[in-house]
């Protein structure tokens, strides 16, 4: 198990430069693998280009993860084209990359990370008031760069008991559980009102771009503008799915949950269709990424998460959730009934 930080350092020249550093790494590596292929009819693997490419600016782990990033994304390539023929493998070259660090090149001291780097490189020195990650990645956002750290939780074991609380993930409520005894319902209200303000915000700044002139320094301040408050109001919806499901898994928790059983609406988007307002409602409906919320922090906790069909969870907000008539049944049954 696995947590995440995230934290701003800004943009300066000394990143600049190992992002780059990284880029032409990277690059190297694209070329040299498709040209071996295009010449000698040779798929060659990232030992081999690990040895061939290295950096003086850069840690030697650091230079390796440059390596086994294209090879990852060559792999990935692979799984999609069994599903999709028109998948592309990477081809394009990188001006500047990610910077990844790994525990060897890591040193923290009296609230101080030390990121290190190559002989012909200085250090990278960042204020740390955390404990010692276990990788940190340096990527950037479009404004600065973002050290993105990785530390690994210690998961508690299960604990004894067979206390069960099923969650239906709701699209009006973003969750209800019942543990035989108690419900707890997670308001809805403030995260449908970010969904609206998101849609309303996306139509009228589409609308005010497409009568602009095409590539115009108004068209482009528009767009730029349009980026920056969806990312906003994104990491409001994001922040408000954190706030949510820790309280209801701490609640929980607290009670003496052992086992979460959440139900799984994985297929309710498939064959659906119940008008163009209720389809863009159960379409941003984000189910998934509150699934996955609950069950990480479940687990940190020690409880047990299982994943089952909703039916044998809540018969009753299944039959409302999944009815799925088409209009012509719709009408039929009103005639009938007229």
């Amino acid at each position: 198990m696995y947590q995440v930080r995230r934290v701003n350092i800004g943009k300066t020249d000394q990143l600049d430069e190992l992002a780059h550093e990284c880029g032409r790494l990277y690059s190297q590596t694209l070329v040299s693998f498709w040209r071996t292929v295009r010449h000698k009819d040779i798929w060659l693997k990232p030992k081999h280009l690990m040895r061939w490419y290295t950096s003086e600016k850069l840690h030697a782990h650091t230079s390796d993860a440059c390596v086994q990033a294209f090879f990852a994304s060559l792999k990935s390539w692979r799984t999609r084209r069994k599903s999709d023929p028109f998948a592309a493998p990477p081809r394009k070259r990188k001006w500047y990359f990610r910077i990844e660090y790994k525990s060897s090149a890591l040193h923290h001291n009296d609230g101080v990370l030390t990121l290190s780097n190559g002989k012909g490189s200085a250090p990278l020195v960042l204020k740390w008031p955390w404990q010692t990650p276990k990788t940190v990645v340096i990527r950037w956002t479009g404004t600065q760069y973002e050290a993105v750290a990785t530390y690994k939780t210690v998961v508690q074991g299960h604990p004894q008991g067979d206390r069960v609380a099923g969650i239906d993930l709701g699209e009006v409520h973003m969750a209800v559980s019942h543990d035989g005894e108690q419900t707890h319902i997670l308001n809805g209200r403030l995260l449908r009102s970010k969904r609206q303000y998101q849609n309303k915000l996306k139509a009228k700044l589409s609308r005010l771009i497409d009568v602009k002139k095409r590539g115009s320094r108004r068209s482009k301040r528009l767009a730029c503008s349009k980026r920056k408050q969806l990312k906003k109001v994104k990491s409001q919806i994001k922040d408000v799915e954190h706030k949510q499901t820790t309280h209801l898994i701490s609640t929980l928790h607290v009670q003496g949950v052992q086992t979460v059983v959440i139900g799984d609406v994985r297929e309710i988007k498939q064959g659906n269709d119940t008008g163009s307002i209720n389809n863009q409602r159960i379409h941003q409906w984000s189910f998934g990424s509150v699934r996955h919320k609950l069950t990480y922090k479940a687990e940190q906790l020690g409880m047990k998460v299982v994943l089952a069909n909703e039916y044998t969870i809540s018969h009753r907000s299944t039959v409302k959730v999944r009815e799925r008539l088409d209009k012509r049944e719709f009408w039929q049954l009103r005639k009938k009934k007229g």
